[in-house]
């Protein structure tokens, strides 16, 4: 799908200035931050968006929550290293999905200092090596040397500039010995669920780089190599940061999302609406689980919450 789609060259451009970013959701070019903070239900935002099924997932909930409550809601699709560039220079106001310890490291040491965290929201993720239930002899990222034949030398993997891609290439390859039989194949999330998918249709083996919370799992039964020596990192936790300034520019939405988190079951449950079952139009998913989820308006926002329908 069309948001799924990662805005690479900017990376690899090195630009650290003005963004020339691709606004989803007015329709607008976004080059600097917001004009009007907002409070009280008025005001415009711009929310970054990393095109990770998590955060197409809970990104599009919030735009559907925050325009409901009156505000100008702009998401930004683009890279990660552009995203946290305009978090620090305030070209973007917020964005929703952080991994910490480990997938975000490198950026947050460059960028944290100068960024708010906002909130934890969900503590369970977990970066993976992944195959097909099918392939019943491969249970342990250990096991895979022995298999570079039948999987082609390859492990699928997604952006060059993922936190993902860098602790496979860095950690787990060296650790297991898998960079003398395998090549990483960078390339995009899409790109390695569509690999995936068509392996899956063939029956044929494949090991991808894939990470946990992910609709996908739902769509397919595959199975979590085994870690035994920990070198994918322990479950990390995911936050949202503002850029600085955030929280007294925009109280209102800074309370409520420091009241924000989701179970497992929650958050699996709106990234199958929002990816799988409205593909193409991820707000009205969004939509549909906030008309299905009540309790979970009221927990988040408290009485602000009164009124709201979707």
């Amino acid at each position: 799908m069309d948001v799924r789609k990662r805005m690479t060259g900017l990376a690899a451009a090195g630009m650290s200035g003005v963004l020339l970013l691709t606004a989803c959701g007015n329709g607008e070019d976004l080059t600097g931050g917001s004009d009007d903070a907002g409070n009280g239900g008025g005001g415009s935002i711009d929310i970054g968006l990393i095109a990770w099924e998590e955060a197409i997932a809970v990104t599009n909930m919030w735009k559907v929550v925050l325009e409901e409550k009156g505000y100008d809601v702009t998401l930004t699709d683009v890279d990660v290293a552009p995203l946290f560039q305009g978090l620090e220079n305030g070209d973007v106001d917020l964005y929703l999905d952080v991994w910490l310890p480990t997938t975000h490291a490198d950026y947050w040491e460059d960028y944290g200092s100068d960024l708010e965290k906002i909130n934890t929201w969900y503590d369970n993720a977990v970066l993976t090596l992944t195959v097909p239930e099918y392939m019943e002899d491969v249970n342990s990222i250990a096991d895979l040397p022995e298999y570079t034949d039948e999987l082609g030398n390859r492990i699928v993997g997604i952006d060059p500039g993922a936190g993902l891609t860098r602790v496979t290439k860095e950690e787990a390859m060296p650790g297991y010995g898998l960079d003398e039989g395998f090549e990483l194949v960078e390339s995009s999330s899409a790109a390695m669920l569509a690999e995936l998918d068509s392996a899956i249709a063939e029956e044929e083996p494949i090991v991808v780089t894939l990470w946990r919370p992910h609709p996908v799992y739902a769509k397919h039964d595959l199975k979590d190599l085994e870690d035994p020596e920990g070198l994918m990192g322990d479950a990390e936790t995911l936050h949202s940061v503002g850029r600085e300034g955030f929280g007294s520019d925009y109280p209102e939405i800074d309370g409520w999302l420091r009241d924000w988190e989701m179970s497992d079951e929650e958050l699996a449950d709106l990234s199958v609406k929002v990816i799988d079952e409205y593909e193409g139009d991820p707000e009205e998913g969004a939509r549909v689980w906030l008309s299905e989820n009540p309790g979970f308006l009221e927990r988040t926002l408290g009485a602000d919450a009164e009124g709201l329908e979707f």
